[in-house]
């Protein structure tokens, strides 16, 4: 029996770590011997056989859905044959797809009518728009530095829409002349490479041109590190010594997940950016929903 394609088994970790009932996971199993069987049929891009983010994208899954509502897909003939698929079927098989990419961090497709939980609401096209202008505006007055950082990592998520993760990721590496380099982190992740350069906007250089000789100036007062986002204050890393006392760490050293998640929700009150939404993920598949970044065809030249 040939070995699976990179993809599936990458798909076959991910289900292993999702929690759903046994139903769910059944149909699920569905799901996933259709896909095997789609990739082993050429049916869908080549990119889908060792990327997971590409096998549950548009590109892939909106062709898959077709030959699987035909019955093709089957995995044993039914009356001699093989059969459009039911109704209940092809719900299920829906909602499976929106579970699928909504736990990897993607926007749901809506590929089927029915009673799916609807995700959160994200900003509207125009108040990403008025972000923009706002952030813009904010770049001509004078910023503190929790500005500075919060307005360029915002910038980011506008131009990109990398995840928390991701951005706590990125080095100063990331950065060449006019783009910016995200390196996929989904939540359950497959261990690939997979990371694409995107174009930065003049508003993105504009903050970055601020964030920078700050960063610099933050990063010299401890050993040093490559990584974008570092600290603006001192503070503890939550570890109690002998004497209950907690262990301080200098500015400068590298931003982590949870800190950056909370500059960015008291951000939103302190700077009065009222167009923001509770969460940086919401903003995040906001920019995925109304204006997806399309990544560069070539590496920029360094």
């Amino acid at each position: 029996m040939p070995e699976p394609f990179p993809s599936i088994t990458a798909l076959d970790q991910f289900l292993g770590d999702l929690r759903v009932g046994e139903a769910r996971r059944r149909q699920l199993g569905m799901v996933r011997g259709e896909l095997q069987r789609a990739l082993d049929r050429g049916a869908l891009p080549v990119g889908t056989r060792r990327s997971l983010r590409r096998l549950l994208g548009e590109d892939a899954l909106a062709p898959y859905k077709r030959l699987a509502e035909s019955g093709v897909l089957r995995a044993r003939r039914v009356q001699g044959g093989y059969p459009p698929t039911s109704e209940a079927t092809n719900e299920a098989r829906a909602q499976c797809l929106d579970l699928l990419r909504e736990a990897y961090g993607l926007p749901t497709l809506r590929l089927g009518a029915g009673s799916r939980v609807s995700p959160q609401p994200t900003p509207a096209f125009g108040d990403l728009a008025a972000l923009r202008r706002q952030l813009d505006q904010d770049l001509g007055g004078h910023m503190t530095p929790g500005r500075i950082r919060l307005t360029a990592v915002l910038s980011l998520v506008l131009d990109a829409a990398p995840r928390s993760g991701e951005l706590v990721a990125m080095r100063l590496s990331s950065l060449r002349p006019g783009a910016v380099y995200v390196d996929r982190r989904p939540q359950h992740g497959d261990g690939q490479a997979d990371g694409d350069w995107f174009e930065l906007s003049t508003l993105s250089t504009a903050a970055l041109a601020q964030w920078l000789p700050l960063r610099a100036q933050l990063v010299e007062r401890t050993h040093g590190t490559s990584k974008l986002w570092v600290s603006l204050r001192p503070n503890h890393d939550g570890v109690l010594d002998g004497d209950g006392q907690a262990t301080l760490r200098p500015a400068g050293v590298p931003l982590e997940e949870k800190g950056l998640t909370t500059s960015y929700s008291e951000g939103r009150f302190r700077y009065g950016l009222n167009k923001l939404p509770p969460k940086l993920e919401r903003l995040r598949r906001a920019v995925l929903d109304q204006a997806p970044p399309v990544a560069l065809t070539a590496a920029p030249a360094e």
